[in-house]
Formats: C-alpha cells, structure tokens, sequence
C-alpha cells in the first residue's frame, strides 16, 4: 500500500509539472495596459529620460525612495516618465508577453502631445528585467536615441510565471525569442538561489544565440552598469557578452559597462555615473 501511494505521489507530481509546462497562461485582460506619470522641468525643449522598473512590478519611478534621483535628473534638464508595465492599476498582474508595441506608442503620444518635451532626445532607462525591456526596446525603435540598463541581461528570458512557458515580451503580436526555463532549474529556484537557475538556463547555448537581445540596432550611446556580486543574475556576464556584440558589430556610437563592487541593486548606488552619462547626450 505504501508502495503504492508513493507511486501515485509520484504520478502526481510528475502530471502537475506536465501541466504547468503544457499550459499556456491567457493572455491578460489587461494586455497593453500602462501606468505612466510624466515629471517636467521648467525648461523648454527638455530631452526626456523614460524609467521602468524591474521585475517586482509597480511603477518604481514614482515611488519614494527613487524620488532623490528623480529629482537630479530633473535638476539636470531632463523630463522624467515613470512607467508601470505590471503589477499596476491598468497594466497587467504579470511579466507575461509585454507589448513592447504598446510602450513605445504610450511614450511617443505622450511625448508629441507634451510641448516642453524634445521627441528627438529620448532615452531609455531601466534595470533589472527593466534593462532587458529597454534593450528590446531601442533595438526595435530608432526613434529612442539611447539606453542606460543597470543590473541586465543580453538576452529575453521567458515570463515571470508559474509555467514561464512563454515570453516576457510581446512585438507585432509575436512573442519575442527567449530562453526557456529547464526543469533543472526547479530546485534553486525553490531555494532562491535565482544566481545558480540563470545560470543554468544560460547553458542552452541554441536557446541563448536565438533570444540575444540584437543591440547593435540602438540608435545611440549605451550605458552598462552590473555589479561583481549580483545575487539575482550573472548580470556582469552577461553584460560582457552584450558589449562584446557590439564591438562585433562595429557598433558606431558610444558604448560603456561600468563593474562596481556590490549586489543587484549596487549600480543604483552609483547613479551619479548614470548623469555624468545623460549629461553628455545633451
């Protein structure tokens, strides 16, 4: 009988990770919906700086404790928009197929429709799953002049789900190639060694050269900033390997990965590097 229970157990198990790998989520009754909120300078003309959040969700530009450096960038110029592209009001409740269509068309109405903004000087800033956004972004959209990504990836991994059988990101409708999540990668992720499971994933080398974010089509400088001890994601790996596309790619504008000492959220210890950066776009 023991025997026998632990069998079924078994069957269980093995049926219930069938499902969640077979299953593919709806897509969201939210789907294309965004949180923005627009900070403007006294200045005409201001060169605008968009801001995503990573992969807690929320609108983390609009929150207290990114109000001091929200706050440089306006004291340098620059007109900041915070967007929540998850767990927000009107956007949906998970990183799932993402509409990068719907985030460049929100930036760009708000930008055109807003005076005190110059929609030729865009630049797009994000860190975490928020720089893997920006990446696939300006890769995609030559009207975004230039990408500052903290703590990223060179490649989209899949969606932040149970199943994360499909993409984070969504373009014309497609799913955008990404790295799938092996059933290897269950029990660190369990522990929450999330460092060791990306890591694993990074060994489908097929999976990695179809879902490299193509860099090389950003229309402007690029600013890396990873730390030597992030805990989430080999991130100053994979930064190399974005910057070494770009080198490959004779990649014609000014390009920079900054390695500070520290954790995942260490290189927002160091945005005074990220101004002096912005601050040569002008």
């Amino acid at each position: 009988m023991r025997k026998r229970i632990i069998v079924l157990g078994c069957l269980l198990v093995v049926s219930l990770l069938a499902y969640l790998v077979l299953a593919t989520p709806s897509i969201s009754s939210k789907h294309g919906g965004l949180d923005t909120h627009l900070y403007l300078n006294e200045n005409s003309k201001q060169p605008l700086v968009v801001a995503f959040g990573g992969g807690s969700g929320g609108n983390d530009w609009e929150r207290r404790y990114l109000k001091d450096k929200r706050d440089t960038l306006l004291a340098h110029g620059f007109a900041v928009l915070a967007i929540g592209y998850f767990k927000t009001e009107n956007s949906p409740d998970a990183l799932d197929r993402i509409s990068l269509n719907a985030i460049a068309d929100t930036i760009l109405n708000i930008a055109k429709r807003t005076p005190q903004i110059d929609t030729t000087r865009i630049i797009l800033m994000g860190a975490s799953k928020g720089g893997e956004l920006v990446l696939n972004l300006a890769s995609r959209y030559a009207c975004f002049r230039g990408v500052v990504a903290l703590s990223t990836s060179h490649v989209s991994f899949s969606a932040l789900t149970i199943s994360a059988n499909t993409s984070s990101w969504l373009f014309n409708n497609e799913e955008v190639a990404y790295v799938p999540a092996p059933f290897k990668i269950i029990l660190p992720a369990i522990k929450g060694d999330l460092h060791t499971a990306f890591s694993m994933m990074l060994e489908d080398s097929i999976a990695v050269g179809q879902a490299e974010i193509p860099v090389e089509r950003i229309n402007g400088p690029v600013l890396i900033v990873s730390a030597d001890e992030d805990e989430q994601w080999p991130a100053t790996k994979m930064s190399e390997r974005l910057m070494a596309r770009l080198a490959s790619n004779n990649f014609p504008h000014l390009h920079q990965h900054l390695i500070v000492s520290g954790n995942h959220i260490e290189p927002l210890n160091h945005f005074d590097k990220v101004v002096s950066f912005l601050d040569q776009q002008k």
